[in-house]
């Protein structure tokens, strides 16, 4: 009898555990976050939301998912100490919270690790002109050429108007807007297509410039690529340039082996 009347407290104590309310608003701030980061994504990326409101968007789900990631470690010292029920929802507010705010670890990494700069060309010193948009100055062109040293101009053996036709493919096959489409250059002239971009993931506006150079028997490319907003591209437009002219590379190659 005594044993049995030990095992009953025992019962009765674990079923009246407390749930710790920080856990559970946890799982809901983190949860909203996500929701709020995706729905706001979708709209800047359509157009249905404004630059400027979706930054501010951006910085509350920041909050919300440092608040999600408090409240649940609030929760786990709770579960610690008191045994309160929170073990689930502080992994789960945890899990997503650590998933909306990756985004902006990463962000904040590429801040600290990378050149203050939003402007990127494959010549500095002379990158092809973009209107409407200032040359970068001094100690900016020294920083991208220190910080990108891979970024830099394609000599191709085709002629100028080949490459053209190329570059607008390229350009078409990103989705990106052709803004200006000179006619090929003459004979030891040169030509520059305008294009307007977007950022991959969150649809930030970008411009660039690719100007192509008639050299007779070969054709030269310089590309710039500088953000609309923001002074700190976070590597974006340097990654921009690369990728574009690496597939370049893979289309004019395949046509000088035909």
């Amino acid at each position: 009898m005594v044993a049995m009347s030990t095992s009953r407290r025992v019962a009765a104590r674990i079923g009246e555990r407390r749930v710790a309310p920080a856990a559970g608003w946890s799982v809901r701030f983190a949860g909203f976050a996500l929701v709020l980061f995706a729905v706001a994504g979708l709209g800047h990326r359509s157009g249905l939301v404004e630059t400027v409101a979706f930054l501010w968007t951006l910085a509350l789900v920041a909050v919300l998912g440092i608040t999600a990631l408090v409240l649940s470690a609030w929760g786990f010292w709770r579960l610690w100490t008191f045994g309160d029920r929170a073990g689930r929802a502080s992994l789960g507010g945890a899990v997503l919270a650590a998933i909306v705010l990756a985004p902006f670890a990463l962000s904040l990494w590429r801040f600290a690790t990378l050149p203050l700069v939003n402007d990127v060309s494959t010549d500095m010193a002379d990158p092809p002109a973009i209107a409407g948009q200032p040359v970068p100055d001094a100690a900016a062109r020294r920083a991208v050429v220190e910080a990108y040293p891979q970024v830099n101009g394609r000599r191709y053996t085709a002629t100028a108007d080949r490459v053209m036709e190329a570059i607008v493919a390229l350009v078409a096959r990103r989705g990106w807007t052709v803004e200006s489409a000179p006619p090929p250059p003459l004979p030891g002239g040169e030509a520059t297509i305008r294009v307007r971009a977007v950022t991959p993931l969150l649809g930030f506006p970008v411009r660039v410039a690719l100007r192509v150079a008639d050299e007779g028997e070969t054709t030269f490319v310089d590309m710039r690529s500088a953000g609309v907003h923001g002074r700190h591209d976070l590597g974006d437009n340097a990654a921009r340039v690369r990728r574009f002219l690496e597939d370049l590379d893979t289309v004019m190659a395949a046509e000088a082996a035909l």
